[in-house]
């Protein structure tokens, strides 16, 4: 059977589009290449240029193709962007995945797998890592613009008994392909290491920090960085799971470890052997304090173990990707 990717040309999806080549399948992408790129589609894939709300298109790949199973990475996913433009959020990441997800079921899409966030759950009560069970109330739209495609995909997996879904919840992805086949290349990004790395390696002149009054050992907020190859890995076992006639499931992608932010440029730092110009400003909107996955529902459930959660060979990974994307840029 085929897999669609959606989104497969922006950041996650083209490490997801690699690493189910990697595994054998057969790949379609779908990506109206707002933020990703052609070129970071692998050449075995599939591509389709398009949004994932045309309905035409979706009727075409789903009646050229025999695909089972649909990887929803599409959608906006800046978080202040979401507080001063909310409905560009709910149309992108909301809207527009009601209508991939009523294409995918008149198809007979069997399997679901959609690209959640940490961002459902806001600000936890408390500083233990947070599980599934946790009280979700996001803090910004783009967190309850995911939130509601989860309660979608709830609920028509309770109403059609032949489709599977299984929702994943991001924590702060990072880092880039081990062998630098891709990487994050978002042109203007805001992932702080991505920033950072950029900072370090004179594509910017300094790197801004939001906020050094939370509640938190050092003032920044603090996150649990996962690598982006170790997520894909986790998708891959969503996959196969619902396949071997697992049920659906929602599970936290993260290592349960936070860093700060300032221990995470002091990291960047240090592996890259560059100091750099750091400015402070005030808190940004829709930002939690502290969040850190519990990630044993994952674990357990998808026989998942994690090979890269190391927070020096994270950042590693993404000075190696800045390096070949500033070689591919001077050519």
């Amino acid at each position: 059977m085929t897999v669609l990717v959606t989104g497969g040309a922006g950041y996650i999806g083209s490490h997801m589009v690699w690493s189910l080549l990697d595994a054998g399948e057969d790949v379609v992408v779908v990506d109206c290449l707002s933020t990703g790129f052609e070129w970071a589609v692998a050449p075995d894939a599939k591509l389709y240029r398009g949004d994932i709300a045309d309905e035409g298109l979706l009727y075409e790949i789903f009646a050229t193709h025999p695909i089972d199973a649909v990887i929803h990475f599409a959608g906006s996913v800046v978080v202040p962007e979401s507080v001063s433009d909310p409905l560009k959020y709910y149309n992108n990441n909301t809207l527009k995945s009601h209508a991939l997800i009523a294409a995918a079921l008149a198809a007979r899409i069997k399997y679901f797998v959609f690209s959640s966030t940490a961002a459902v759950y806001g600000t936890p009560d408390n500083s233990e890592p947070v599980l599934e069970s946790a009280q979700l109330r996001p803090e910004s739209p783009y967190g309850s613009s995911k939130l509601m495609t989860e309660i979608m995909l709830r609920d028509v997996a309770a109403a059609y008994s032949s489709f599977k879904y299984t929702a994943l919840r991001y924590f702060n992805v990072a880092g880039s392909d081990p062998y630098s086949r891709v990487g994050q290349s978002t042109i203007g990004a805001t992932h702080l290491l991505k920033v950072a790395c950029e900072t370090a390696l004179g594509k910017r002149s300094a790197i801004s920090v939001f906020g050094t009054d939370y509640p938190t050992p050092d003032g920044t907020c603090v996150r649990d960085y996962i690598h982006v190859s170790d997520l894909t890995a986790a998708h891959l076992k969503a996959l196969q799971r619902m396949r071997n006639g697992g049920g659906s499931l929602v599970a936290n992608c993260g290592y349960g470890k936070g860093f700060s932010v300032l221990e995470v440029l002091d990291c960047v730092r240090a592996v890259s052997g560059v100091d750099f110009a750091v400015n402070f400003a005030g808190r940004r909107p829709g930002d939690a304090a502290s969040i850190v996955a519990n990630p044993t529902a994952a674990e357990r459930q998808l026989d998942w173990v994690p090979q890269y959660n190391d927070l020096n060979f994270i950042v590693k990974t993404a000075l190696d990707w800045e390096r070949e994307l500033g070689r591919r840029n001077s050519i």
